[in-house]
């Protein structure tokens, strides 16, 4: 079971063998539509003789036939999916901006797949031959859409990168986290040090560890789902050092999880530790939103009191059940997408509980839907006012925050959120923020950002915090 949870599927033999098997299924499909298209014709099996396959062929060439056939199915899918993107952008409404480019194409392959299997189920082609034969040539067909349909969720998932393992996809590895141990918490009465300056760090170090813990919604009443802890190397040594705190959100849809599979965040903090003789944040990933479909906007609205929950509950869980280092000066908030902009609503608004934040692949302002309006509705009734003054641009053009700091990431192949960071960044400085702006390589809108944009981030924190000179 392990070695079956540790395949990877974003390179190696899973990916292979899906491309393999999705250009023999298309293949498939193509060549037996293109009967239809070749002027194939159903005769009796008395007459013609074909008894196996029930057609008298007039002489076209069903390779050329193919290839229009894969044209007109190409275009009708590419449509499809077009009116399905417009529906769920403006009428349903489900998602706050367009979906990245390569998620449509691959969604387009298997749209396609699914009207030639669909031509084959209503007997468009391939009708001939009855009894055991038909039941295998609608076996082989249903096999071939399937293939083409795994390939192209492999390659949505390469693109965001989210599952790097089957584990990761079946969500095995995360469901091994354990529970919050009592002997790690403030309550042991572990003795701590008043801060890093006064810490030595052991010969020998533990290796950080992950825990997980539901942090109760005790002011704001918000129901969350697990949050998970990352402790680190010294926060396991004793005494431990009062460290600083990274509270981080993950995209939407999504769930806390998120992080460390798609964000690899273990590896980035172990590492970053082992550079620092065992010193990294105390990192607390929180679930703003309630469900993996659920979308709260950070805010305090008719929706919910996120806002309320991320700015006093969860400082105050952390602070009352960890030993970490109570200073603002000390804290951060981070996140991706939904995430990232819900750090800056975070630090922005709440300036006196974090100091600095990590925003990647941010949104310019929250949003439940592509038309502004909709938004508004939702959360506050229409009124304009009452939301505009809740935004980061708004907070950050009526506001000075000098001695603060952000890191901004995005995508260089996400020219949307690119175009977001830009517009954040320069309100940002002019705000008096300490600002670093990055564009990841090769990178779209994508898990991809958050884990590469990492350990940069990181280092922009651990020199506002005396880690790293």
């Amino acid at each position: 079971m392990d070695y079956v949870d540790g395949l990877s599927l974003v390179d190696g033999p899973v990916v292979w063998l899906a491309w393999a098997a999705a250009v023999a299924g298309l293949a498939y499909l193509l060549w037996h539509a293109a009967i239809l298209r070749t002027g194939f014709r159903r005769t009796g099996l008395a007459r013609t003789g074909f008894a196996h396959t029930g057609f008298a062929h007039t002489g076209r060439r069903p390779p050329g036939a193919a290839v229009a056939v894969a044209a007109a199915v190409t275009l009708i899918a590419a449509a499809l999916v077009a009116a399905v993107h417009w529906f769920l952008l403006y009428a349903v409404p489900v998602f706050p901006a367009e979906l990245p480019g390569e998620s449509l194409a691959w969604s387009v392959a298997g749209v396609a797949a699914l009207l030639l299997w669909l031509m084959r189920l209503l007997g468009l082609w391939g009708r001939g031959g009855g009894g055991p034969h038909r039941w295998r040539s609608s076996a082989a067909a249903t096999a071939a859409f399937l293939a083409v349909l795994a390939l192209s969720a492999v390659q949505i998932n390469i693109y965001f990168g989210l599952n790097h393992t089957v584990g990761d996809l079946t969500g095995s590895a995360v469901a091994r986290i354990q529970p919050l141990e009592a002997d790690l918490t403030r309550a042991a009465g572990v003795p701590a040090a008043t801060g890093l300056a006064h810490w030595q760090a052991p010969a020998h170090l533990p290796d950080g560890v992950i825990r997980k813990a539901v942090i109760p919604g005790t002011v704001s009443g918000f129901q969350s789902r697990d949050a998970y802890i990352y402790l680190p190397p010294a926060y396991l040594s004793s005494p431990r050092p009062a460290l600083p705190v990274l509270v981080l959100f993950s995209g939407q849809p999504g769930n806390p999880a998120d992080w460390l599979t798609g964000g690899a965040l273990r590896s980035r903090l172990d590492r970053f530790a082992a550079e620092h003789a065992g010193v990294a944040p105390v990192t607390v990933v929180v679930d703003p939103n309630g469900s993996p479909s659920g979308n709260t906007l950070c805010l305090d609205s008719r929706i919910a009191r996120a806002d309320t929950f991320l700015a006093r509950d969860v400082p105050d869980w952390i602070n009352r059940t960890l030993d970490v280092d109570p200073d603002p000066r000390q804290w951060a908030a981070g996140g991706f997408s939904f995430g990232g902009t819900c750090a800056m609503q975070m630090l922005t608004r709440h300036p006196d509980v974090y100091t600095a934040a990590l925003a990647f692949s941010s949104e310019e302002e929250p949003a439940l839907a592509k038309l502004r309006a909709r938004t508004i509705e939702a959360s506050f009734g229409a009124d304009t006012g009452a939301f505009d003054r809740l935004t980061p641009l708004r907070v950050m053009a009526e506001n000075r925050f000098e001695g603060h700091g952000v890191y901004f990431a995005a995508g260089d192949r996400d020219p949307q959120f690119t175009g977001y960071m830009d517009v954040l960044s320069a309100a940002a400085r002019r705000a008096g923020f300490s600002v670093e702006t990055h564009r990841i390589a090769n990178a779209g809108h994508s898990w991809d950002v958050a884990s590469g944009g990492l350990p940069g981030g990181l280092d922009f924190l651990a020199r506002r915090w005396g880690i790293a000179p």
